[in-house]
């Protein structure tokens, strides 16, 4: 990255979500991260941006979903941002219990959490906010001395 943030605007749209994900991929790769962890990152942002666009803000072409990306030290930092009623967080079924195992959605969160160092959801009346967190292991000038 070449600058320390990023951010972005994005419509309530599923072809946004594309795009958030193109981007968490980019930076991710010029944050230095390997094939495997950019994978990870563009997944976690995609379910997030999937998140906000159809559970935050119900597709509505009135709202917006911010995503920003912002490199903070060791970290690299990703916010994403519905305009929704917000959720609760005590209602996210886990799909780990038998009840949950068949059903097709509801591993968003899941995934977030499992491809991402630290993740922090904060709801309130007026939309969602997640942030994504992934420590940065060296950096891409690193990784090519090494590689040499």
């Amino acid at each position: 990255m070449t600058q320390n943030r990023v951010s972005y605007t994005l419509d309530s749209t599923l072809e946004t979500v594309d795009s958030a994900e193109r981007a968490a991929a980019k930076i991710a790769t010029e944050a230095g991260f390997d094939e495997e962890e950019v994978m990870r990152i563009s997944m976690a942002v995609r379910e997030a941006a999937v998140n906000a666009v159809l559970h935050g803000n119900a597709y509505d072409p009135g709202k917006k979903v911010d995503l920003a990306f912002e490199r903070t030290g060791d970290d690299l930092v990703i916010t994403i941002r519905d305009q929704g009623k917000g959720m609760d967080l005590s209602k996210i079924p886990d799909p780990l219990a038998a009840e949950n195992l068949l059903k097709t959605s509801g591993r968003g969160i899941f995934l977030i959490r499992s491809f991402m160092d630290d993740v922090q959801i904060s709801p309130s009346q007026t939309g969602t906010e997640i942030k994504l967190i992934k420590h940065v292991h060296g950096s891409s000038g690193d990784a090519k001395e090494a590689s040499q």
